[in-house]
C-alpha cells in the first residue's frame, strides 16, 4: 500500500512539472550590435508578464526568450516591440521548454 501511494504521488508530481513547463521563443533580429542593444531589448521583453529568461546573442542576431506556462508571444507583438526598439524583426520559432 505504501508503495502504491508513493507511486501515485511521484506520478502526480512529474505530471505537474510537465504541465508547468513554459515555452522558448527564438527570435531572429537585425541591428543588434552592442551590449547596450541587448540591454534595451531585455528591458522591453522583461515588461511582458510571464517572461522568465532572456538570452541575446549579438553575433548571431538571435534573442531567446523563455516564458512561463500559458504565456504566449505573438508575431504582431514582437514585430512592434522590436520596431519600437529600433531593430528589424525577422522571424520567430517556438518550442516547449
Amino acid at each position: 500500500m505504501r508503495t502504491l501511494i508513493y507511486t501515485i504521488l511521484l506520478t502526480a508530481s512529474l505530471n505537474g512539472a510537465v504541465l508547468a513547463a513554459g515555452t522558448q521563443y527564438t527570435l531572429r533580429v537585425d541591428g543588434l550590435a552592442c551590449p547596450y542593444c541587448a540591454y534595451g531589448i531585455e528591458k522591453k521583453l522583461n515588461q511582458i508578464e510571464g517572461v522568465e529568461n532572456i538570452d541575446v546573442d549579438l553575433n548571431a542576431g538571435v534573442v531567446k526568450v523563455d516564458t512561463a506556462a500559458g504565456v504566449e508571444l505573438s508575431e504582431v507583438q514582437m514585430k512592434q516591440l522590436f520596431k519600437d526598439a529600433g531593430f528589424t524583426y525577422r522571424s520567430m520559432e517556438k518550442a516547449p521548454l
